[in-house]
């Protein structure tokens, strides 16, 4: 009986041994959570894309972030915006089925203040003048279309005295054209520049007849060009010796009392086209970032014709340092005003501060009115055009194109807006830019 029992005793231990056993053999699924982010700092307004690196194959995430939209998601690698400054915890619980963990990161993501474009050009003090004239009056001329008169010594004139007007016209869409008309430069040495303003004319890229004209239903602000000094001047000179100032550039005065003017007339456009001819050409450069003062959230599509700032070694800083235009180029661009005299690296400075931006040269190879003023004539020019063209293009793909005619030509928007260039023409070109219909580059001929 004893040996009956012991024997019965020896099986149970057995028995409940190999169940022991066989508990322990099960191991709980183990799971880790873990993530990581493409960028720890950002702008306000910016987006971060989340990773998960969790370990343990998880089938199931849960996100929330702190300051961010959205703030939670259950998609395992979500983009997240940020619209306010501060530091921000992210957190992420992972799920398996069988178990679940939690990461969190506190003070993981920063959102700095957004950066505004062409601060230090503020801080320089090009915008001074923005909100400071009023037109002594405004006429309707003809239909749709108004004429703003200025009056006074001391505000928007023409740089040997005249009386200085703008014009607004209303389209019937809602963007907006912004142009910019040229006439000439004065120099130290001399002075070809127009001293009364040319009205408001309905060719070309201004026309509101023409079916292809793809700005021709935009509302339009249009400057005239009459201060000698790429509406960038804030000086007055004597010209003759005879201690009178002569000459009055009130260029930047003229520009933002324009720029005020169309901006009230136009407060909320969908998109910007700020374009120019000859020193109107070159004058948009001045004008972009008081546009952009005025417009900060607006597509602006810039359209530099035949005023692309080559000029000799020197030539470019002696008209700047004349009319006392110092204030639009950034202390910290040192060759935004290049040592040959372009400025190429204004261009880019300026396509490098605002992504809302897009720019475009039209030339001619051997422009004969800037040819002129450089050693070495349309050659010269040419060799220069195609590199700053190039240098340009390749440094901003996406937002900057040119179109090069062949020959000496000067000014096409207005003066010759169906001209061919390769296999296009001008009006052709320019509305593949502002369609956004993705067939617009370069063409050189």
């Amino acid at each position: 009986m004893k040996r009956l029992f012991f024997f019965s005793l020896i099986i149970s231990f057995s028995l409940f041994s190999t169940s022991c056993n066989q508990d322990d053999d099960v191991v709980p699924a183990t799971i880790t959570a873990d993530f990581t982010a493409n960028q720890f700092a950002v702008e306000g307004g910016g987006s971060i894309d989340f990773t998960d690196l969790s370990t343990g194959d998880p089938t199931s995430w849960n996100w929330t972030f702190e300051g961010g939209e959205p703030a939670s998601s259950t998609e395992q690698n979500p983009t997240v915006s940020y619209a306010v400054a501060g530091t921000y915890e992210v957190s992420l619980t992972v799920s398996n089925g069988d178990a679940e963990d939690t990461e969190t990161k506190a003070g993981y993501i920063t959102v700095n203040e957004k950066a505004t474009p062409f601060q230090e050009l503020y801080d320089q003090g090009i915008d001074n003048y923005l909100g400071v004239f009023t037109p002594a009056s405004s006429n309707v001329v003809m239909p749709g279309v108004t004429e703003h008169t200025f009056t006074g010594i001391d505000g928007p004139i023409c740089f040997t005295g005249n009386q200085f007007s703008m014009f607004t016209r209303d389209g019937s869409s809602n963007n907006l054209l912004i142009f910019l008309q040229g006439g000439g430069f004065c120099s130290p040495f001399a002075c070809e520049a127009v001293e009364e303003g040319i009205p408001l004319v309905p060719f070309g890229m201004l026309s509101p007849a023409d079916p292809q004209n793809p700005t021709a239903n935009f509302n339009v602000g249009y400057v005239p060009y009459c201060d000698g000094s790429g509406m960038m001047g804030d000086n007055e000179v004597d010209s003759d010796g005879d201690g009178v100032n002569d000459r009055f550039f009130k260029g930047i005065q003229n520009l933002s009392a324009s720029l005020d003017v169309i901006a009230q007339t136009y407060p909320a456009p969908d998109k910007i086209v700020l374009a120019g001819n000859s020193a109107g050409g070159f004058a948009v450069h001045a004008a972009l970032p008081l546009v952009r003062k005025l417009y900060p959230d607006v597509r602006i599509e810039v359209i530099n014709d035949s005023g692309v700032g080559i000029l000799g070694p020197g030539g470019m800083q002696t008209l700047i340092n004349y009319w006392n235009a110092g204030a639009f180029f950034p202390s910290s661009c040192t060759d935004c005003i290049g040592a040959d005299g372009n400025l190429t690296d204004y261009h880019k400075y300026q396509l490098a501060q605002d992504p809302n931006v897009r720019m475009a040269y039209i030339s001619s190879r051997q422009d004969a009115t800037f040819a002129a003023l450089i050693q070495g004539g349309g050659a010269a020019f040419e060799a220069q055009l195609i590199e700053a063209a190039n240098e340009l293009k390749a440094a901003f793909p996406d937002r900057f194109n040119s179109l090069i005619a062949n020959g000496d030509d000067h000014t096409f928007l207005i003066r010759d807006f169906t001209f061919q260039v390769s296999n296009t023409s001008v009006r052709s070109w320019v509305n593949e830019m502002i369609s956004e219909s993705g067939n617009w580059r370069s063409v050189i001929d």
